[in-house]
């Protein structure tokens, strides 16, 4: 079984911000492999479906940014899923907006999702898609940053990235995670 987490924040007033494009991730899979995410349970919203002979979940926590382990540790603890078999897509202020990377492991890096993941689950081994976002350059807090709209002529960058994270998730399911980072990074 694997599974496939995109962070972010629940609530309408969060769509489309910066900070909530794992969330787009998991819904561009969802619509490609026509998964319905009808499962609420474990402070998540999730889908399974079958992928050849493996069940694959697709994961949004609700717990906001911050409490996503509280999702995560349940969910894997309850279907029995080893942390290697688990990736996390998340926005990243370190990467120019709409660059896509690959990562086995890592530290949070500053980012409280990640900070939360890597302390529920209790290590920082474990698969990761990262998705630039790109730092303000004009005095916005950090804070007000991640939760602001893409403008305009970021859109088609952040709109090829979230495809390409959705590809590198179908490739997962299928290949290596090694050999899908050589692939795309």
């Amino acid at each position: 079984m694997k599974v496939i987490v995109g962070l972010g924040n629940p609530g309408k007033q969060y769509d489309h911000t910066r900070h909530n494009v794992g969330f787009m991730v998991i819904d561009e899979l969802a619509k490609r492999l026509n998964i319905s995410l009808d499962r609420t349970k474990f402070k998540g919203v999730y889908g399974i479906f079958n992928h050849f002979a493996e069940k694959v979940i697709l994961v949004k926590p609700l717990t906001y940014m911050n409490l996503s382990g509280e999702c995560v540790r349940p969910l894997l603890d309850y279907y029995d899923i080893a942390v290697q078999d688990l990736v996390v897509i998340y926005d990243d202020l370190d990467l120019p907006v709409g660059k896509v990377r690959l990562r086995l492991k890592g530290s949070a890096g500053g980012h409280n999702g990640i900070k939360s993941l890597i302390q529920h689950l209790g290590t920082q081994d474990f698969k990761r898609i990262r998705i630039g976002i790109g730092r303000p350059n004009n005095g916005i807090k950090i804070s007000d940053y991640v939760l602001s709209t893409f403008s305009l002529s970021e859109k088609e960058d952040i709109n090829t990235a979230i495809i390409r994270s959705a590809d590198a998730c179908e490739r997962w399911l299928q290949k290596p995670f090694l050999e899908v980072m050589n692939e795309f990074n």
